[in-house]
């Protein structure tokens, strides 16, 4: 049995160890800290600041499955800690284990729920889980708590624009204003300006966000929001300035094409399309918009045929690659051209609607490509299909109307006139087809408001 000098010697010894263990772990030296705090929890394992603080050493490494035993006992032995509950909550969420995170966020709640750190970090946890509508009341909780808190205002402004309710993310952000002038306050409110179908307003914040903070993505919601709204020489404009200042963007490149081709000037859609193509060769979306400027100008055909083969070879088991490929090869040489292989075009034709049974286009392409042999018995058929699929094609109306006129079915063939007739009076339907593609690729690229 120690003798009372003694043991008070060995604890005065213990407590230096301790503390030169918090002097290295302050000075960023964690494996040092974890090899003396590994050596005191031998001697101190009811400690609770020798458990915690090697957990923390163990999660600074970062060795986190280490740290769980560690920060689990520190509760254990002071379970009316907040903090040692959302550090072990952090530590939880760092191996995928939400729902034992949750947990300790809110036993941390519990404990202290006047505290602005413990009631954010909940709120945090929801909005990293997704879970908006019950981050939503803590997030506005740490707010009262603490009404000069640029993070937790922005989160709050996110999670009301998310949940709809627009006029309070547009006042949370406002009274942000007042305390900060930042790009991405100005972005999020053009968010919300355009959730609210305010697209000036909207259109005016971008444009303030990108003069403070120039960077591809403000450049991109920029252009994107003139473009979304047809206003085309000024999106023109705003793309063609942004892929100068960033010129290996891909949907910068896809952009500006969408926006000249809009305005109708095919060869340069072309040319930034190509360019997104080789920025992103896997990127889909460039050639689809690079196959509609190509409709409208096919000068570039060679170019535009590599560009569409690479695709191909880069996922051969693709529909939409094989089908681009085939009709950049069909619309890029003439039936006189001695280097035109129909039987490659139909095959190709054929392997996209063997992987896609639902893809209209394509068998539609068919049935022209038969049509054009005077192989109208073939062709039927393919028409049919993609009007099955797609009764709006216009097109492919007309044409099976002529495939049943060649046939002698000529009561079919007027049915299928009077069809195509009403839909080129709705000629706005395909309009709003091509305005619904540029939205898509440019929902996509936003999705989610998030921070930047």
């Amino acid at each position: 049995m120690l003798s009372p000098v003694q043991a008070q010697t060995d604890h005065r010894q213990l407590d230096r160890e301790f503390q030169a263990a918090v002097s290295d772990y302050n000075s960023g030296h964690f494996r040092a800290a974890a090899a003396r705090l590994q050596k005191l929890v031998r001697e101190l394992p009811d400690s609770f600041d020798v458990q915690e603080l090697l957990g923390m050493a163990y999660v600074a490494q970062p060795q986190d499955s280490k740290a769980t035993a560690h920060l689990e006992k520190a509760v254990q032995l002071n379970p009316k800690s907040a903090p040692a509950r959302t550090n072990l909550a952090t530590n939880l969420i760092r191996l995928g284990k939400l729902g034992p995170a949750e947990a300790e966020f809110k036993k941390a709640v519990e404990l202290e729920p006047d505290s602005y750190d413990t009631v954010h970090n909940l709120g945090e946890f929801y909005v990293t889980a997704k879970k908006i509508s019950e981050a939503l009341p803590y997030l506005e909780q740490a707010q009262q708590l603490k009404p000069s808190s640029y993070d937790n205002g922005y989160d709050l402004s996110l999670a009301c624009l998310h949940v709809g309710r627009v006029a309070d993310a547009r006042r949370q952000v406002a009274d942000l204003l007042k305390q900060k002038d930042t790009a991405e306050l100005h972005n999020l409110l053009a968010q919300i300006e355009e959730k609210d179908g305010n697209s000036v307003a909207a259109a005016n914040e971008f444009q303030a966000a990108a003069h403070l903070d120039p960077s591809e993505s403000n450049l991109f919601d920029w252009g994107s929001e003139l473009l979304l709204h047809r206003t085309l020489d000024p999106a023109v404009e705003v793309f063609h300035k942004a892929t100068g200042r960033y010129p290996n963007s891909p949907r910068l490149a896809i952009g500006l094409g969408m926006a000249l081709y809009s305005r109708g000037n095919y060869d340069e859609a072309v040319k930034s399309l190509l360019r997104a193509t080789d920025l992103d060769p896997a990127d889909a979306r460039a050639y689809l918009f690079l196959s509609k400027a190509y409709d409208s100008s096919p000068n570039q055909a060679e170019d535009v045929i590599q560009r569409f083969r690479r695709f191909a070879q880069l996922q051969p088991e693709n529909a939409r690659a094989l089908y681009y490929y085939a009709m950049s090869l069909w619309k890029g040489r003439r039936v006189e051209d001695a280097t035109l292989d129909l039987h490659q075009i139909e095959d190709l034709l054929r392997k996209a609607v063997a992987l896609h049974p639902a893809y209209a286009e394509a068998h539609q392409q068919l049935g022209n490509l038969y049509s054009d042999q005077k192989k109208y018995t073939e062709a039927i058929p393919e028409y049919l299909k993609a009007l099955e699929r797609n009764p709006d094609l216009g097109d492919a109306h007309y044409r099976l109307g002529q495939a049943y006129v060649r046939t002698g079915q000529k009561d079919r063939a007027q049915e299928q006139f009077e069809v195509y007739q009403k839909l080129r009076e709705q000629h706005v339907a395909e309009l709003e087809r091509q305005r619904a593609e540029i939205r898509q690729f440019i929902y996509s690229e936003k999705e989610t408001p998030t921070k930047p």
